[in-house]
């Protein structure tokens, strides 16, 4: 019924049915505009009824969105998708989230900012510009008459895609905030937090040199399968690390991006159109990752299953004792002095990655062990008796690679409860199992017992008692009562 009055209408008004068309033509236009561009007065809540995310900004092609992510139920990011997959690419604030709620508002005045009363986050790009576009690389930027003044490409997270360059200042960070990938004078690395180098890739100089004075290097994501190594803008790059998919034919939906892993490995994934797909690991056995069976764990090689140092304590996730760090020596911080930690030895076992780890020369194990144990900043010592070698640990032990060869032997450092804590929720757990199993016996025996006793019972009042005192309800009794009359 509106419709057929505003056509009724509209046949007599021809001239305000060009302005309503030209109207709602131009209305459309700014709504759509309004997605791939975002302007001065922007501002914006999370909805509540929004289950994942919420996109407020769209590239031109479709397939990456800027908007509120949810985590935790009660909490978001701002964050760009990759449509397709639902799979986030980059993160404002990864260290904070903000919260669900109308106290949370993402606002453009010249800076894109997310701010939110409740947790007190304030995240900005402090800028001034005029507007936001997410170009159709998923890379955000903040411009100015068309110049980037911000972009998104040069704050990584834990991801970097096709065509982003991974500079010498930048980093990727896992998730869990224990791993990062960095860049050397003439490689990349893997770092565990405190800075200790397990991966090492150096240019091979392949297709072009890395010359001194020539500035930095840096890395990217090539879509025809690798991830480069470079020093100039002559494309042509110093290293190659090919993926699974090199030289394959790229495509319109195919997609590529490398990511930093929570389990320390640096992994590359490759878009078919449908699904992600492994493509390239930097590291590719896994007892070489840096903590793959956890503090005090061993790793061997074609074995499956991790185990302890100590070969007493059972293995869990996370490992075999709490690596907790500080002074391991005793109050007094003399060199030697073991009031704060036992020590742990175990043959067959070495370093997952001795080539990156500083050593020395000792003409024994004693003197390998002294020259650790006289160290208070030394965790712990791998002697190889056939080279000579003494391996230096200077942080909490990791995971140790098995390897069968006797002279290979280790020393380690533990702080003193670590063992004695682990051993007592053992025998805690231990003292629980054994007094179930005995109250199941005793409550089995009991049942049994009864059983036993009843029957038992039943068969003695058959055979010792009196029939006509035995049951005096019962047919038998009435029977002989009757005969007897």
């Amino acid at each position: 019924m509106p419709t057929l009055m505003f056509n009724m209408f509209a046949a007599h008004q021809p001239r305000f049915m060009v302005i309503v068309l030209l109207s709602i033509e131009i209305i459309t236009s700014r709504c759509s505009s309004t997605t791939q561009e975002l302007h001065t007065g922007f501002s914006a809540t999370p909805d509540s009824s929004t289950a994942s995310f919420q996109a407020v900004l769209n590239d031109s092609s479709g397939n990456f969105s800027l908007g509120f992510l949810r985590v935790n139920r009660n909490q978001l990011a701002l964050a760009i998708l990759h449509v397709p997959s639902s799979e986030p690419f980059w993160v404002a604030n990864p260290t904070r989230a903000a919260s669900w709620s109308d106290n949370t508002r993402l606002f453009f005045n010249g800076s894109l900012v997310l701010s939110d009363s409740e947790t007190r986050l304030s995240w900005s790009t402090a800028t001034n510009g005029d507007r936001v576009v997410l170009l159709n690389t998923s890379n955000l930027q903040v411009q100015t008459q068309g110049r980037p003044l911000w972009e998104s490409f040069n704050f990584p997270t834990n991801t970097i895609v096709q065509g982003q360059n991974f500079t010498s200042k930048m980093s990727l960070l896992s998730s869990n905030g224990l791993y990062s990938l960095r860049l050397g004078s003439d490689f990349m690395g893997l770092y565990e937090g405190n800075g200790d180098l397990y991966w090492k890739r150096t240019v091979l100089e392949t297709k072009a040199e890395v010359q001194e004075g020539k500035g930095p290097i840096y890395a990217r994501v090539n879509p025809e399968g690798y991830l480069g190594m470079y020093q100039t803008n002559d494309e042509k790059p110093a290293d190659v690390q090919k993926f699974n998919s090199f030289q394959q034919v790229v495509t319109a939906a195919s997609f590529l991006f490398v990511r930093m892993e929570s389990d320390g490995n640096l992994k590359g994934y490759y878009w078919d159109g449908s699904e992600w797909l492994i493509n390239y690991q930097a590291i590719s056995e896994t007892c070489e990752l840096p903590r793959s069976c956890g503090s005090y764990g061993l790793c061997t090689p074609g074995e499956s299953g991790c185990s302890c140092l100590d070969n007493q304590t059972r293995f869990e996730a996370g490992g075999c004792f709490n690596d907790v760090g500080g002074e391991l020596c005793g109050e007094e911080g003399i060199g030697g002095n073991r009031n704060g930690y036992w020590v742990l030895r175990k043959t067959g076992v070495e370093p997952p990655h001795k080539e990156l780890l500083s050593h020395v020369t000792k003409s024994s194990l004693a003197e390998c062990e002294e020259f650790c144990e006289k160290n208070c900043s030394c965790w712990g010592a791998l002697y190889n008796n056939g080279t000579g070698f003494c391996y230096m640990l200077d942080s909490p032990i990791g995971t140790l690679l098995g390897s069968g060869d006797a002279t290979k032997v280790g020393y380690f450092k533990v702080k003193k409860g670590e063992r004695e804590n682990k051993r007592v929720w053992v025998r805690v757990g231990i003292v629980i199992t054994v007094l179930v199993m005995v109250g199941i016996i005793i409550v089995g025996t009991g049942l049994c017992v009864r059983r036993w006793k009843r029957r038992r019972g039943v068969k003695e009042e058959d055979w010792a008692s009196p029939g006509p005192y035995k049951n005096l309800g019962s047919a038998s009794f009435r029977s002989i009562e009757m005969s007897n009359r």
